[in-house]
């Protein structure tokens, strides 16, 4: 079965705020070869315009998303175009070159999380920065019960987001949690009532996230994640403190403070 590429995630950029939008709520939303492919081109895109502060990652329909089509599982001719190496490809490494661009995106990233996630797409959302959920979303990973084991960035982002007890149980028990276990663990750091809701908080938390000074936030973003990746460049970090630190927009923040007005930063 071919993909309805006409229902492939979309992009929107308004002003500071970019999101991205999975299209495919007939099917749960599932991600085939060519939505990851087309998510990572998308981040690429929202990387290179600076003017972007803030990426969201929403769903249409009552399901965030179900992960990746199970009938491509076994398709390595689909899989090999979307993950090219002399190494054969699998359903988890394809998922994992789009995580891994959603960890590693440059703005700040809130996933909106309107229902079910299960599988790869779950990692997708702990990719992301911060996690908004409705009340009626749950949780599950199946890898244990198809055989399929989980890719190491993903386990890697499990046990660093939700710690190892946690990350047992939703990887090799496959235990189901539904939305008040998801905040009690940490997987998300806000619960509304519905999709309304989250959209309002959405937009809410995004409007926060873009008035806050580029360079510190992204900069220390960068450096959280790789701090829990146990990566961290020592060099790389004090070059991005120093820079800004005598940032016009320190001097801008330290001024509005004074003058208890807003800042307005500009990324330099």
């Amino acid at each position: 079965m071919s993909a309805d590429l006409g229902h492939s995630p979309s992009l929107h950029i308004d002003g500071a705020i970019a999101t991205i939008t999975l299209r495919r709520p007939a099917q749960a939303n599932r991600l085939e070869v060519q939505d990851l492919a087309l998510i990572e081109q998308q981040i690429e895109q929202i990387n290179a315009d600076v003017s972007v502060r803030v990426l969201c990652l929403t769903a249409t329909g009552s399901t965030f998303c179900s992960g990746f089509n199970t009938r491509r599982l076994a398709d390595r001719s689909a899989l090999k175009q979307a993950a090219p190496s002399d190494t054969a490809p699998t359903a988890g490494s394809v998922f994992e070159v789009c995580a891994q661009a959603l960890e590693n995106a440059r703005p700040l990233t809130v996933a909106g999380i309107n229902g079910g996630l299960y599988g790869g797409a779950t990692d997708l959302a702990l990719a992301c920065d911060f996690r908004i959920a409705v009340q009626s979303s749950k949780l599950f990973v199946p890898a244990a019960e198809i055989g399929l084991h989980f890719y190491g960035s993903g386990l890697g982002r499990y046990v660093s987001r939700l710690g190892l007890n946690m990350a047992k149980r939703v990887l090799l028990a496959g235990e189901r949690l539904d939305a008040p276990q998801m905040l009690a663990c940490g997987f998300v750091d806000e619960l509304v009532a519905d999709t309304d809701a989250l959209t309002t908080a959405l937009q809410q938390r995004a409007a926060h996230l873009a008035r806050l000074a580029p360079l510190a936030v992204q900069g220390m973003k960068r450096h959280l994640n790789a701090l829990a990746r146990g990566t961290l460049d020592e060099q790389l970090l004090r070059q991005d403190v120093q820079q800004a630190n005598n940032s016009a927009d320190f001097l801008e923040g330290i001024q509005a403070k004074t003058e208890k007005r807003p800042a307005v930063f500009r990324g330099r």
